[in-house]
């Protein structure tokens, strides 16, 4: 029976979402049940039936850090992951976002180099964790995983792809523009009733490579633009 490191808040099933009617219903919480997909990177069945956990984590907590070795396959059930690297003056650059049923940090169970970056939670939330050897073992009686890996790796390529040029060609508008455009396109993010950007300003500063002044700035000029909306500080796309 697969053990749990720390309680567990919520069955699966208990997580379907209702439907909202205004801006102002998408609370926190609901944007968590919101955020929730029925479809995972790997069943959790599936995962619990090869031995994986449970763990629990706390907002602010690191998983694994950049250049550390690798030990579990991690898959997000529910909260909010950011996958970022850290600067030397405190900052950070995110290269990816997660949200629950992704898995994250899978680069060195392919080519067993240390991890390219870290791992933090941006809420509570709870992961499911896969010893090493037999997420290796998994995968050789489940070849079909390794089509899924291959989708995922070449869909986070071309955001990169996509990400570079903007950071190398364009001003601060365009490259917001662009992250927005990418989120609403890959339904990341974004809140699928509402369309409230669930990313803070600095988030999207780290995200874009811009400081969070300038995001700011953007954000508003956006909003005279017509490009978006703001509403009690809040961003709609």
């Amino acid at each position: 029976m697969p053990v749990m490191d720390c309680s567990f808040p919520a069955r699966k099933h208990d997580l379907n979402h209702t439907g909202y009617g205004s801006r102002s219903s998408c609370t926190g919480g609901d944007r968590d049940i919101l955020a929730y997909k029925s479809m995972h990177m790997i069943d959790i069945d599936t995962l619990l039936a090869w031995g994986a956990v449970y763990k629990k984590l706390a907002a602010g907590e690191t998983i694994f850090r950049e250049g550390s070795t690798c030990h579990f396959y991690h898959q997000l059930v529910s909260g909010s992951v950011r996958w970022t690297n850290l600067k030397e003056d405190g900052g950070e650059f995110i290269q990816n976002m997660i949200e629950p049923g992704e898995s994250f940090g899978e680069f060195p169970l392919f080519d067993r180099s240390p991890y390219a970056a870290s791992a933090i939670t941006n809420k509570e939330s709870v992961i499911l964790r896969l010893h090493e050897p037999t997420f290796q073992q998994m995968m050789k009686q489940h070849p079909e995983i390794h089509v899924e890996f291959l989708k995922i790796f070449t869909e986070r390529m071309r955001f990169k792809f996509l990400l570079l040029k903007e950071l190398a060609c364009d001003g601060p508008e365009q490259r917001i523009s662009t992250l927005i455009s990418y989120l609403k396109k890959k339904n990341r993010s974004i809140c699928k009733e509402c369309n409230q950007l669930k990313l803070t300003r600095q988030q999207v500063a780290d995200m874009t490579g811009l400081r969070v002044e300038t995001v700011i700035r953007s954000i508003r000029q956006m909003n005279e633009n017509g490009q978006l909306v703001i509403e009690k500080g809040k961003v709609y796309c």
